[in-house]
This record gives C-alpha cells, structure tokens and sequence, in this order.
C-alpha cells in the first residue's frame, strides 16, 4: 500500500518521481503528491484521484528542483482529499514527509504537540511526524528523525526534506518496505525495486529501524542510536522489461500467459536427478519426526494457496496441518511450540500481518519456512528457511501467476517431506516428480480456452450474484475463484463447500443463478455431479471446470471448461487459471480497471 519515490541529483527530480510513482501504481492508492526543494524553498503539489490529475497540476507549475520526496496514498486516517494527500508540511513549512505505514500511537503524540503550540491541519497519522521532526530539530536532520522514531509506536516508511538541508534528505523505516537506490551522481529511495529500476540495479535494502542519508554523491546509512551502518549491495538482475505490458492489454493478462513459464522456474531448478531439493532448507527426516504439527500462515490469495497446502501436506506427509489468516493469527494467542513449524505465504514478501505473524512465531520457538516471491524482502530475511517462488514481479494487484507458484512450491514441499518420512515409495515419489514437469504445458494448454470462457463472460457479465461450489481441493480452488472475481469485477460472490449446499446455502439459489463448479477430484465427481444436479434443478446456470476425461459432466451444466487430464492431487495448478481469466473477462465486459481495482493496494504493509 502507498508508493514513496525520493531523488536527488543532477537532474530534475519531478520526472523522475512521477516515472517512478507510475511504477508503483499497483501497490492501490487514491491521491498523490510530491514535494520538492529549489531555492531554499519547499513546493508540495498533491491531490486526491490518479496521477494524471496530479500531472495536470505539475504542468501547470512544473518545478525544476533536483531534490524531492512523492507518494501515492491509500487513505487509512482520513478520507481521500487533497488536504489529506501526502506530502504533509510541518507548521513553519521547513519540512515535508512522506509515510506509508500506520502510526498507532498518533493521537497521543498530537495531543501533546498540540500543547506545544502545532496546529494540524489534516485528518491523517502522518502529520504528526512532520510537526514531531520540526519538534526535535536543532540543526541535525539525522538526529531528529532518529528522535521522532523512538517517539513513534507503529510502522514507518518515511521520507523527509528540510528546507535547511539544500544537498540532503533522510529515509527511515520499520515493519514498511523502502530500499535505498545507489546511481551516479544520482541516489534514490522507493518502496520497490520497479520505481528506480530504470535508473538502477544497485540498491541497499533497509532494515527495521535503520535511517540513510542522501546526497548526490552519497548514501549512509545508520541503526536507530546513530551508528554508520555498513550495507551490502544488492544487484537487480530481473529486465525492466519484465514490469511492462509487452503488448498486453493488461498487466494481469500478461501475467496468466506468464504462467506456464514462472511454473517451470519455480519447479525446475529444485528436482535434480528425479528428486526434489529444497535449495538452504535443510529440514532433515530426523527434524521432521521432532514437528508435533504445521501452521500455515498467510493473507488473501497467499491463504487460499495454503488451503491447498494443508490438504497436500497432510494427505502425503501425515503431519497435522493448521490453517490460519494472518491477521488473526496472533491474536488468538495460538499454541506455538519448538515443535512446530510456521509456513509463511506471501508474494511481496512485505504483507504486514503476515510479517507480524511470522515474528511471534519466531518468539514462541517455532521454525519458519517462508514461501515469498521477493528476493531480499522483510519475511524472506526473518524467516529461518526460505523457498523462493521465481514467478518476476507480478504487477496487477489482483494476483494470479504468484498464486501458481505459490501452489508450486507447496507441492514441492509436500513431496519431500512425505519421501524424507517414508510415506511415498521411490515410484510413487517419481511419478508425482513425473507429473509436476508436465504442469507448464498443461497450464499452456488451459490458456488455449479463454475465448470459451469469454463468450461466457459476454453472456453473463450482468449476473448480481455468483455462487462457486467445490469439493476437497475444489473447494479451496472456489474460495480463489470467488475471491479473484469479487477483486476485480466487484459482483458479490461467495464460496461454499458442495456439501454444504443443503445446509442453508441452497435457499439462495434461483432461476437464473450463476454457479461455477470446479469438479477436478475423481473420488468426488459422483458427489460433484449430485450438488450440479441440486442447483440446476432450482434454476442454475452452471459452468463446470474438469479434466478432458471427465468432459461427461456436460450432460449436467450448462458450459464445461476442459483442463488436460492430470493426477487430482495436481488439479488445482491447472484448473485455477480458468478461473482467473473468468474473473478477467467478466470485469473487462463491465468496463472495470482490472489492474487497478477500487479500494485494493498490491502489497498490503498496513494492518
């Protein structure tokens, strides 16, 4: 959530900031600014809506600093307007700043500078932070950054210019992703790596609670007591190509025809010599004997893909598995001991929940395997284990190739921890080795039906109301499909289990009802097949998502979408982008942005 873009150097930083903010469109906002320095002067222009309509004002009055701070906002404290738009002015106007994150203990800290005269103009927990920056000032930048975050309860990606500082700006963050751009003659903040890689391959990713420095020709940075920390270089290697279009429409089209690929990645450089490694996860048969159970841990389309890991793990390894979100997670004060180990899904890498989640885990003597999408992000550095999901950066906000490998991953896992203890045999352990190569060009084949499936979409694009049903590992793909349809489309859609439909849920269907039946499971066809039966007799219009053996359902729905035959175990791969492109082209047949949907941010690092 929320975009930060900082510059300074040689050339104009407006440009510069707008590019990069562009870049981060995907991370959800609803307002932007920027704020600049140019003859001891600082010039905020910010206003609620798109970055065209903030365009529209800097081509008006473009300035030409070579030093500022943008932000795109996703409101949290305050509606959307222009006065609540970043960057926040402290009172005498010295100093702009620009935050992502949520700072819990805001209206404490107003109170008392409100006391000392502050006057606040703005609903939001950022203006705090520049009146709190003016209220320590005395004459060192560094140190009254380093002295408003110990004020600070919270998260924090922060970026600051002062109108005393001409050659200079300051960074700092905690529980919040910004990463340090390293240029010649030239230096950059961001919250990630696609708003500078223009620019840049070279960056410095901050830890919590550390505060940089910036100049043209300069970066240091340093811990929270003001000590100069030393940081590693980390060089970009992805093409900046790999954040554009390419000649798609959409980002999220581009992306479901990157799946196929970002499968083979993620699966092939882990199964060497018809085996499974998984890369520093060194969790030996002996470790797994001493895991009393598993916890999952994740958010949004992340959780749903650990639906599916629960069901994998436990039916090949035998080991309990929890499912939890994230958000409630610790909350419930759960029962974690040194003989459990904590599975963590998410794509940025960066999700705030999740990140928290992961930490009390940590405290609580759990190992942790993280399965995260981005190299160097904050949960992949926390986490004991890591296994990388190698599927590029995945733009739309809405996620779909993340998810793949996310899924990917997760049966990679399932299959050596079951081999390691002993509940597959060597063929069995081969043939699932067999089956997972062969997921590229089944999903490639899949993306052959999408003009079946927007004739579909054409037809009911209109529909209020869309119920998906599934059994076994059909129901955790309807709770994706649902989730994925209601993100982008905005139809109100719900997921059921099918044998739930006679528990109160059927007393919504009627004539004309679309419902979508993902029916992959050979042992649940008949049960499948009973449920279609149910909904049609009350009127139902069914689309049904099988394997090519099963093309017989069509004597019970209305359209049946065919995916290649595949051990069901597998299915959910295969059969999840089906329900993707559903989603994309009934949103695309109601005018919607379907990269940008309302109210909804990418990378989500506010709780």
């Amino acid at each position: 959530m929320c975009g930060i873009v900082g510059y300074i150097g040689d050339k104009k930083a407006t440009p510069i900031l707008i590019n990069g903010l562009k870049k981060l469109e995907y991370r959800g906002y609803d307002s932007a600014g920027v704020a600049t320095f140019d003859s001891n002067c600082i010039n905020v222009i910010k206003c609620k809506g798109r970055l065209a309509a903030l365009e529209t004002k800097l081509t008006e009055d473009m300035p030409s600093a070579n030093m500022g701070i943008g932000h795109t906002r996703w409101a949290t404290h305050g509606e959307p307007n222009d006065v609540n738009s970043h960057p926040h002015i402290s009172q005498s106007g010295r100093f702009a700043v620009v935050h992502n994150g949520i700072i819990e203990n805001y209206i404490k800290l107003k109170d008392f500078l409100q006391t000392q005269g502050f006057e606040f103009k703005s609903e939001t927990d950022t203006e705090v932070v520049a009146h709190l920056i003016e209220y320590h000032y005395k004459g060192d930048l560094i140190q009254a950054v380093i002295e408003c975050v110990n004020d600070i309860e919270g998260s924090y990606a922060l970026g600051v210019i002062c109108s005393d500082c001409e050659t200079q700006f300051v960074a700092a963050r905690k529980d919040s992703p910004l990463i340090v751009g390293l240029g010649k003659n030239e230096n950059f903040i961001a919250s990630d790596i696609p708003a500078i890689l223009e620019y840049t391959r070279d960056i410095y990713i901050l830890e919590d609670k550390e505060i940089v420095s910036l100049t043209k020709d300069e970066v240091k940075v340093f811990n929270i007591l003001g000590a100069e920390v030393k940081k590693e270089v980390y060089h970009v290697t992805w093409d900046a190509t790999s954040a554009e279009k390419s000649g798609y429409e959409h980002f999220m089209m581009k992306e479901m025809f990157e799946e196929p690929k970002v499968i083979k990645d993620t699966l092939s450089p882990r199964i060497v010599d018809e085996g499974i490694t998984l890369d520093n996860v060194n969790i030996t048969a002996k470790d797994l004997e001493n895991i009393d159970k598993i916890y999952i841990v994740a958010c949004g389309t992340a959780y749903h893909a650990g639906v599916v890991g629960k069901y994998i793990i436990e039916k090949l390894a035998r080991i309990p598995v929890e499912i939890d979100i994230a958000s409630e997670f610790r909350y419930r004060d759960p029962l974690i001991s040194d003989r459990n180990l904590v599975i963590i899904i998410s794509q940025s890498g960066e999700t705030l929940d999740t990140l928290v989640a992961l930490k009390e885990s940590k405290k609580r003597g759990a190992k942790t395997l993280s399965i995260v999408n981005v190299v160097g992000s904050s949960i992949s550095r926390e986490s004991d284990y890591v296994l990388y999901t190698w599927a590029g950066p995945e733009i739309a906000v809405a996620s779909t190739k993340a998810y793949n490998t996310q899924l990917a991953a997760l049966y990679l896992v399932a299959f050596n921890f079951a081999y390691k203890k002993g509940y597959i045999e060597d063929s069995a352990y081969k043939n699932y080795i067999s089956q997972l190569k062969e997921l590229p060009s089944k999903v490639e084949e899949v993306l052959k039906n999408k003009e079946v499936i927007q004739k579909f979409a054409s037809k009911h694009y209109n529909a209020k109301s869309i119920f998906f049903i599934g059994r076994g590992l059909d129901y955790a793909l309807s709770m994706e499909g649902s989730l994925k349809l209601k993100e982008i489309s905005y139809i109100h859609s719900e997921a059921y289990a099918g044998g739930e439909l006679k528990h109160g849920t059927i007393a919504l269907i009627e004539k004309g009802t679309l419902v979508v039946c993902p029916v992959t499971q050979d042992d649940l066809i008949d049960k499948m097949v009973s449920n279609i039966r149910e909904v049609k007799a009350r009127g139902a219009v069914v689309m049904a998502i099988t394997q090519e053996k099963n093309a017989s359902i069509d004597k019970v729905a209305d359209v049946v979408i065919t995916i290649p035959d595949i051990d069901s175990l597998l299915a959910p791969v295969a059969a999840v982008t089906p329900l993707q492109l559903f989603a994309y082209y009934m949103a695309i047949e109601k005018g919607c942005d379907v990269d940008k949907p309302r109210n909804l941010a990418k990378s989500v690092t506010v709780e």
